[in-house]
């Protein structure tokens, strides 16, 4: 139903656009022929900039054209305002093409005659300027342009986060993001929390945490979903059509979300919706997103084997495609060759993506990490001048107060130096008193500094050893893929899965503010889907229900009873329901009150063998299993059942 519901959405949108763009062709002009039926170059520069969508109807070689015959007629008359906002103009008609490097050299000139442009022209100048060096990766040049926005009183402050997200620094720019834009967003404003937590939940999703992305990507859409529903506000065709493609927008992302979760029925419903309204918008940010879930979208029907929809999709041509979503393409190609067996064409492409790294890596690793280098340094200088000017100012300001007390307690001590003679060891002992509140407060302060950076530290340290765990599993990945014997490939499935047990406990500690402690509900529950993507055929049907909420421990308890879960689940997914799943039930229990706690994890599988007990010897599962729960200063314990098997153990 719900399903059907948003079909017909997306449906009666596609048709509102239509009988739009037909009122467009009968009743209105185009922005183009209201740009030439414009008076004077100033005008026609406010119509230009000023259009929704300025590509309704005619296309950006249209307009160039038509520009260039209005530069020409400037360039006869010899109109050197003229001259300038329509190359301004060209310079931005170029960038919509994707023609970053004519529109640089336009810009780059005009900015040399940056003191003869009035204010709305210099900052569409640089505001190009700004676009075409991101889309070139010269981020060091974007950041001096956005110094010197800041510097003309364009803007307070220089953002960092988009740039540290195009070099690959998810993580940082979600935060910076965080720091700089939710304090200037009100609690009333449902569009801009729309935008915000769509904003964070993409940095999160691109950060590979799909199940915290999806949380806030949900909240974004409810935010936009109030604001669009919400009668009392009267909302321009502008905001409507803004709305829409932010809706497309956060519903692409849901569904790239799904992909990363392996829910790939979830996600193609969103991203064919997603793909179908961005497709109408001019905005190059939205042609990057149409092509990420396009690809996307091929991925899921791939792996639901969906083979003719998936290279529909793979076989549409591309304008503007990054090197990565090459890389990607390419990926999938070779996947998708790969399932139906014709492995000539899928070498082919996996051929084709070596060489573009091998070409990545030459030409533009040491070039990216000199700009981050520069950018970081910049971002730095920047941060520490502005602590530095706060400080001076804070200085000064005591200095001022000191010294009119001073002058005041020198004023009142000389007018009655003879009769207050007694009050002078109060004055000494409340100057004494400023003194070691002084001195205390910045011991406080040196602390508070020292913790943070600890607990910066501590993320950082739990994050490397994240990754490098996830390194770890990927080699053994590569392994499995190299070995043909099928007890040498389950024994590398196992310890991949354990391995990714351990970095999901480091994982945890990272995302959380208190790295002492993990919450087990939220750990259990990614675990499992985890130990799922690992068993890809079972266990998808199996009715688990997990009793941890506001359990907490710390990290040398957490790791062994991960370990000792990912083996319960394994091996439930793997013997326990060999003919049908689907009346399958798992139950996990765990709870610690104070100094005590207690586990239990039962199923209602075929249960353990008769000769259980003799194969505990030579399992490495239940051996494992042991030393695991002595860690925990405990002993395993082992109930058969008619139906399933039930595992329970106390701990400390």
């Amino acid at each position: 139903m719900m399903h059907n519901l948003k079909l017909i959405t997306a449906l009666f949108f596609v048709l509102l656009l239509n009988v739009s763009a037909q009122t467009s062709d009968t009743d209105e002009v185009s922005v183009l022929t209201e740009f030439q039926n414009t008076n004077g170059s100033q005008n026609r520069f406010e119509v230009f900039f000023n259009s929704v969508n300025r590509y309704n109807i005619n296309s950006a070689y249209d307009w160039l054209d038509t520009v260039k015959v209005y530069l020409s007629n400037a360039q006869k008359t010899s109109d050197t305002t003229a001259i300038a906002l329509y190359k301004i103009m060209e310079t931005q008609l170029y960038n919509d093409l994707g023609e970053y490097d004519k529109s640089v050299a336009l810009a780059m000139e005009l900015y040399g005659q940056k003191d003869d442009l009035q204010n709305s022209a210099r900052k569409r100048v640089l505001d190009v300027l700004d676009d075409n060096y991101s889309n070139l990766q010269l981020y060091d040049k974007q950041i001096e342009i956005r110094k010197q926005k800041r510097e003309l009183g364009y803007t307070d402050n220089v953002a960092f986060y988009d740039i540290y997200s195009n070099l690959g620094l998810h993580r940082k720019a979600r935060n910076q993001y965080i720091m700089e834009v939710k304090p200037t967003i009100a609690d009333n404003d449902s569009y801009g929390l729309a935008k915000y937590h769509s904003k964070v939940g993409n940095y999160l999703r691109l950060d590979n945490s799909a199940p915290t992305a999806l949380s806030e990507l949900k909240k974004a859409k409810a935010y936009l979903d109030v604001f669009i529903n919400d009668i009392s506000k009267e909302k321009t065709e502008e905001q409507l059509f803004e709305s829409e493609l932010l809706k497309a927008e956060i519903e692409g992302n849901i569904g790239k979300c799904h992909v990363l979760l392996s829910q790939y029925e979830e996600a193609i419903p969103l991203l064919e919706n997603s793909i179908e309204i961005l497709n109408s918008s001019s905005n190059k940010m939205h042609k990057g997103e149409i092509i990420d879930n396009t690809l996307n979208l091929a991925d899921a029907n791939i792996q639901l084997e969906r083979y003719r929809d998936a290279k529909r999709s793979l076989d549409i041509d591309f304008e503007n495609i990054s090197m990565l979503q090459s890389i990607k393409r390419n990926s999938l190609l070779a996947a998708y060759y790969d399932k139906i067996e014709n492995f000539r064409s899928a070498a082919t492409y996996y051929k084709r993506n070596e060489r573009i790294k091998d070409s990545l890596a030459v030409k533009q690793s040491s070039i990216i990490k000199q700009q981050l280098v520069t950018i970081v340094a910049n971002e730095d200088l920047e941060n520490s001048q502005r602590l530095i000017d706060e400080q001076k100012r804070i200085n000064e300001l005591a200095r001022s107060e000191m010294k009119a007390k001073d002058e005041r307690i020198n004023l009142v001590f000389i007018s009655l130096i003879f009769t207050l003679l007694g009050f002078a060891g109060l004055v000494y002992a409340y100057l004494k008193s400023i003194k070691n509140q002084r001195l205390i407060a910045e011991q406080k302060h040196i602390i508070e500094n020292a913790l943070v950076e600890k607990d910066s530290l501590l993320k950082e340290i739990h994050h490397r050893v994240k990754n490098n765990l996830q390194m770890v599993s990927s080699l053994l990945s590569l392994q499995t893929k190299n070995t043909r014997s099928k007890s040498a490939i389950e024994a590398l499935e196992e310890g991949k899965s354990r391995v990714k047990a351990m970095a999901l406990i480091h994982q945890k500690l990272y995302q959380n503010d208190d790295l002492s402690v993990i919450e087990m509900q939220g750990y259990i529950e990614s675990l499992i889907n985890s130990v799922q993507s690992v068993y890809k055929k079972g266990g998808h049907n199996i009715s688990i229900t997990i009793d941890a909420e506001g359990t907490e421990l710390d990290i040398d308890r957490a790791i062994p009873f991960g370990l000792i879960l990912n083996e319960l689940v394994s091996n439930s997914f793997k013997y326990a329901f060999p003919e049908n799943d689907e009346n399958g039930k798992i139950y996990i229990h765990l709870r610690k009150n104070g100094e005590q706690g207690y586990f239990e994890y039962t199923d209602n599988g075929v249960g353990l063998p008769d000769d259980a007990d003799e194969r505990a010897h030579s399992s490495m599962g239940i051996r494992l299993m042991n030393r695991l729960v002595n860690q925990l200063q405990s002993k395993l314990n082992i109930d058969k059942a008619s139906e399933g098997v039930r595992f329970w153990f106390n701990f400390s």
